[in-house]
């Protein structure tokens, strides 16, 4: 008999054949009872902090042989133009195949790049040229890695745990942003070399972990690769009013909010903090996002999400006001780590919901879309945060970008009625079936 005091009766396994496997059974209730998830948990953490090494690594190493900005700026083209091109068929991939095996293999390529980086540092060949041409094979790998890893949690976990897995992943992704990049500052007293043989190490250690993770996966019926077929997640999306609120919201919200890309000016000609400042700056939201999550993971949102999700948004946009117009350092500081702590609310609740809505056959496109959405807000987002900039100053700039941030808030309350009303995670018919199930 199991902690819930239900034996394998009859009735429960027949209920298993007619519903979902192991819906009507006894399983773990808590997250770290279900290892395929730990062990995923484990190897995400494990990937990104080598993944934000390695662009750190690739970025430091380039300056260091040009000197030119305009380089750094080539390595962050590089990575992101690939993504655009490959993003619709890297989700009908992670819908293809085996997703645990398909993140495995892209840890595998990253590992191999990271060893090609240490033999090329070592050897004096690691030229502009090189370091540009990984970059590319890094920009086009990461999609199928970032949309197999979102479609691949909702099979490691039941329903009702997702919330709570979805925040503790995120907490997990936060440390490893933060950790990442410190890591890789103190292993440079070793040389760029190092920094490389670590991310090495992290990405071997990430696919033996991945090794261990199994999960039901039933091969789709076998159909060619079509504009009709990758497109299908672009249509389920545009068809789906709470997926295009919650995925436009933060595409918008991100696009005129962010002030990452004016962090230096801040730092430098408002505030005076200098570098040290802004390494701070630069932190704040992330520590923000990360206590967010884990009180998230902890104490999951279980009614009003759409409030929820509408609120971090608005939110947000208010702490990009105080933060353009603020003038002490410490009220910045604050500012940045409240908006970071908001803007993990609206992605938890977008993530989860993007989940929830979709069936398990389309999660990897409509996984890509997501993420191609995201990239571009970030990217575009720094865009338009130099642009405005340059016509209205710095805090010109943030200031409108909160106001905008606001307006959109405001707009999305009324074009997208679904999205404000949706109470709980799961829609209301799939808890009367379940329940129905259940009885």
């Amino acid at each position: 008999m199991c902690r819930r005091g239900c034996g394998p009766s009859r009735t429960n396994r027949a209920a298993e054949g007619a519903g979902r496997r192991g819906s009507a059974q006894c399983r773990p209730v808590t997250l770290l009872q279900h290892r395929a998830f730990v062990r995923f948990w484990l190897a995400r953490v494990a990937g990104t902090a080598a993944a934000q090494m390695l662009m750190l690594a690739i970025g430091w190493q380039m300056y260091s042989l040009t000197g030119r900005a305009w380089d750094l700026g080539l390595v962050g083209l590089a990575q992101f133009a690939p993504s655009v091109a490959v993003a619709l068929l890297a989700g009908h991939a992670a819908d293809r195949f085996h997703r645990a095996q398909l993140v495995l293999a892209c840890y595998a390529v990253q590992a191999a790049l990271a060893l090609l980086l240490v033999w090329a540092t070592q050897g004096g060949w690691a030229s502009r040229d090189v370091l540009l041409g990984l970059s590319l094979v890094l920009g086009g790998l990461r999609p199928f890695q970032m949309a197999a890893q979102q479609a691949l949690l909702p099979a490691l976990v039941p329903p009702e745990l997702l919330a709570r897995a979805m925040a503790l992943g995120a907490a997990g992704v936060q440390a490893a942003v933060i950790g990442g990049p410190a890591l890789a500052g103190l292993l440079f007293v070793g040389g760029t070399s190092v920094v490389y043989g670590s991310c090495l190490a992290l990405f071997a250690l990430g696919a033996l972990v991945l090794l261990g993770v199994r999960y039901d996966h039933e091969p789709p019926p076998r159909e060619p690769v079509s504009w009709h077929s990758m497109l299908a997640g672009v249509r389920f999306i545009g068809a789906n009013k709470v997926l295009l609120g919650a995925i436009s919201l933060d595409l918008f919200a991100v696009l005129l909010g962010g002030a990452t890309a004016l962090l230096p000016i801040f730092a430098a000609e408002i505030l005076h903090v200098g570098a040290t400042g802004l390494g701070m700056l630069r932190s704040a939201p992330a520590v923000g996002a990360l206590l967010m999550a884990a009180a998230l993971a902890r104490w999951p949102l279980e009614r009003r999400v759409g409030q929820h999700l509408l609120a971090g948004v608005a939110v947000f946009g208010v702490c990009m006001l105080v933060f353009g117009l603020s003038r002490s350092f410490w009220l910045s500081m604050a500012a940045l780590a409240v908006s970071g702590a908001a803007d993990m609310v609206s992605v938890i609740v977008r993530q989860t919901l993007v989940q929830i809505e979709t069936p398990d056959a389309m999660r990897g496109r409509v996984a890509a879309v997501n993420t191609l959405f995201i990239g571009a807000s970030n990217q575009l987002g720094e865009f338009e945060s130099g642009a405005t900039a340059a016509l209205f100053g710095p805090v010109g700039s943030v200031v409108l970008g909160g106001a905008g941030t606001l307006l959109v808030a405001g707009l999305w309350l009324r074009l997208f009625t679904p999205l404000v009303r949706r109470d709980a995670f799961q829609p209301a018919a799939s808890r009367l079936s379940a329940r129905g199930a259940d009885s």
